[in-house]
Order: structure tokens, then sequence, then C-alpha cells
């Protein structure tokens, strides 16, 4: 896929962008990032995908809420993972002209991704990319959400239906908080992965 068009768009808004024909490659990139450094996880299944929780684990402090730290929970690692130093986390959809669409339940992802880091991370599949902002908003609620719940194994209609959003009242909802982000964020510094494979939701 050619990124071009979003990644100029990207870095005029101030990214830094890199772009990867596949998964191994941006792993093995970010891997020669980093010695010694703390760094903190969104719940991705692109970060999983790529096993970058294996692969930068062995010389740095991952904490990430896929792998709970000894005797914490969920919660406690998540918010430990937001004053790492490094931030990393995917997107539920991005448009042609750069801008990052997230819907989060408890809302670590969302506030990972805002403020706090040394620098933020966001690796992101061809799957995600959007033509525009209403497409990408209708990505995030009827493809992303729905595979999400369902890998959850949440009680949602849209995880057992699996076809669409249906703006439930379920305990189990996991679509609380839309992000639209226009810009990078202020004295932050933000990089942006392109890799050319389907990744996450």
């Amino acid at each position: 896929m050619d990124f071009s068009r979003t990644a100029a768009a990207m870095e005029k808004k101030g990214y830094t962008v890199s772009c990867f024909a596949c998964k191994e490659d941006a792993a093995r990139y970010v891997e020669g990032l980093f010695c010694g450094a703390c760094i903190g996880f969104g719940d991705s299944e692109t970060i999983s995908q790529m096993r970058l929780y294996e692969i930068l684990s062995v010389k740095n402090t991952v904490i990430d809420p896929k792998h709970l730290c000894v005797g914490k929970t969920f919660w406690e690692t998540a918010r430990d993972a937001l004053t790492a130093e490094y931030f990393f986390t995917s997107v539920n959809a991005l448009t042609a002209d750069g801008i990052l669409v997230n819907l989060d339940g408890t809302g670590n992802r969302v506030a990972g991704s805002l403020f706090g880091h040394q620098k933020v991370f966001y690796l992101i599949g061809r799957n995600k990319l959007a033509p525009t902002l209403e497409q990408a908003v209708w990505r995030v609620r009827n493809v992303a959400a729905p595979q999400n719940a369902n890998r959850l194994k949440l009680k949602t209609p849209c995880a057992m239906k699996g076809d669409r959003c249906y703006d439930c009242s379920s305990p189990d909802r996991i679509c609380n908080g839309l992000l639209i982000q226009l810009r990078k964020m202020n004295h932050m510094e933000t990089e942006i992965l392109f890799i050319d494979e389907d990744l996450g939701f």
C-alpha cells in the first residue's frame, strides 16, 4: 500500500513517520531503539501480533496490561503503564489526511497517547486507513469495536451478532470514549509506524 499521502500529511502535523513492509521489519526497528528503558503499552492487538512484549522485555522494563505485573490487577498495571518513559499503542482508524481515531472503554489507551511520556509510538496496519473522518468513525464503531468485544468474549449485541454497533447499554460496553486527534499533541514527541499488513482490529 502507498502510505505516502498520509505520511506527508502527518509529517506536516508534526509527527515523525516511518514505513515498513511487514511487522517483522517494524519490530526490528523498534527493538533497536531501546536498552534499559521503561516502556508502557496500551491494550493493543497490533502490539501482540508484533510480539513486542517478548522482544522489548529482553533489555527493557515493559508494562503491559496483557501481561499483568506480579501481584497487580489489570487496572493497576494499566495505570503504571501511564507513567512509563515511552508509550506504545495503535489506532482503530486513521484518515487519509492524518486524523487518528480511537474508541476506548476504560480510557487507558487514549490517556496514554495524549500526555506524560517522553515519546509515544503508534503502530498502524494498512487495514486501519479510511478515506474520511466520517468513514473512520464508522469503521471504529462498526468494525473495530465489535471484533474487540468478541475477542474479549463480552456480552454485547455487537459481539454476539458481529455485524455493527448497536449503541448498547450493556454493562460490558467498551465504547465509552471517542478520541479524534487532529494533530500531534504539544510538547510530546510522537512517531507513526505504518506497516503494510493488516494488523489488529
